[in-house]
């Protein structure tokens, strides 16, 4: 299993767009077979993706899907910081 935690913070006048573009990201990933949850958190500006993916290859064919590219060249001008990315394993 791999776990995935993203985190984007929003402009304040962005917060809707992108939570819209999230929400749609969200119902498109968890389509995918590889998928095991993607499930969007979400405090003030801040959003947070937390993913568990059965494996490396499942998670390659996500992120070369066309609407998480689109997401990432849309998002860049509705987010104050760049997005952080973790990829973690479970240690207890």
């Amino acid at each position: 299993m791999i776990s995935i935690t993203a985190i984007f913070k929003s402009r304040p006048e962005n917060k809707e767009q992108l939570q819209s573009m999230l929400d749609y990201l969200v119902t498109e990933t968890r389509k995918e077979a590889a998928c095991e949850r993607y499930d969007l958190h979400a405090a003030e500006n801040v959003f947070i993706i937390w993913e568990e993916w059965k494996d490396q290859p499942g998670l390659d064919i996500h992120n070369n899907q066309p609407y998480l590219k689109d997401f990432i060249t849309k998002s860049e001008s509705l987010v104050s910081e760049p997005a952080q990315v973790y990829k973690t394993v479970q240690i207890l």
